[in-house]
């Protein structure tokens, strides 16, 4: 029977409507005889709220309380879920970070997992348990609870996946997957249905929020195909493996507002595409500081603020249908 983990996050469990949306996708896919693990990170803002009610506390905190506080969100969550999983008549399991097996460094706040001990996770899933694990979190070698750093329930989920085998690891958020350009700044973006895995780490370095930096290395390291989508539709969505198409733009993004890097693999050879951004700065009339060329990333810094106008232009020269 394959494995397959899910992981869902804050905006996707933030309240019980959205839970009983999760525990359906849950049911759908334990339904057609997969082994579920399922990564939860805190619901909605909690993590935030959980940081700024610390700080009325005290102003310095405590790295090693931080992650004893802040690992409480994702713990609700996971809790919540196999509740609510359970009563639906689906037997359902949550187990926090240590309880998990996952061992990290002693660095608090921003912990590196070092190994994953999956026995506890295999042995509920033999049960036929769909097991539910608080992701963000782990244990160091002094019993102590440490945080992976914001982003971290997306590690926690590739992770596990590496460790388990699994055939996938769904990420599920509230977009369908990763986009052309930004689609809140550009109504054409388009979705891409794959990328590699340096494509995504390329955007990803840009400021594109669709995963986390560290679980995309974790993905390449181990070879686990990564499939991001969303919760609230069954869209398909955007598939990250090793997989790699030369020489085609795949998408466009600025970073504040002086920079725009242009991400596909092949960069380096892409004479065609280079000439054709050049010309849009000169046409423009843009004011260069940095122009960064590596195999899968063009990325240009300007000294005054660049509009979405550029971006639009340079979007509909470069991205094919």
């Amino acid at each position: 029977m394959d494995t397959i983990v899910l992981k869902f996050g804050g905006s996707s469990v933030a309240d019980n409507e959205k839970l009983k949306l999760v525990a359906d996708k849950i049911i759908d896919l334990y339904q057609k005889n997969h082994n579920i693990v399922v990564v939860v990170s805190a619901q909605g803002k909690t993590t935030d709220k959980l940081i700024s009610e610390a700080k009325e506390l005290s102003e310095i905190t405590e790295d090693r309380e931080m992650d004893v506080l802040l690992s409480s969100g994702e713990q609700i969550s996971s809790a919540k879920l196999s509740l609510l999983l359970n009563k639906m008549g689906y037997p359902a399991i949550s187990l926090t970070g240590w309880q998990a097996g996952i061992y990290t460094n002693n660095t608090n706040q921003n912990a590196l997992i070092k190994w994953i001990d999956t026995s506890r996770i295999t042995k509920e899933l033999e049960k036929g348990k769909i097991v539910i694990v608080a992701g963000f979190q782990g244990m160091n070698e002094n019993i102590d609870i440490t945080t992976l750093g914001r982003g971290g329930s997306d590690t926690t989920a590739v992770a596990i996946s590496a460790a388990l085998g699994a055939k996938n690891c769904y990420i599920f958020s509230d977009v369908d997957g990763v986009y052309t350009a930004d689609p809140k700044q550009l109504k054409q973006a388009k979705k891409l249905p794959a990328l590699s895995y340096e494509e995504m780490l390329a955007l990803s370095s840009e400021g594109a929020k669709v995963l986390h930096n560290r679980c995309i290395e974790i993905g390449e390291k181990f070879k686990v195909p990564i499939i991001t989508k969303s919760t609230f539709n069954n869209k398909p969505g955007t598939v990250i493996s090793d997989i790699i198409e030369e020489n085609t733009i795949k998408s466009i993004v600025k970073k504040e507002v002086s920079r725009i890097s242009i991400v596909g693999n092949g960069m380096l050879r892409n004479t065609k595409s280079m000439k054709e951004i050049l010309d849009i700065v000169e046409r423009n009339k843009l004011d260069m500081l940095q122009f960064d060329v590596s195999e899968s990333k063009v990325s240009i810094t300007f000294k005054n603020q660049i509009s979405d106008t550029i971006l639009n232009e340079i979007h509909e020269k470069l991205i094919t249908e």
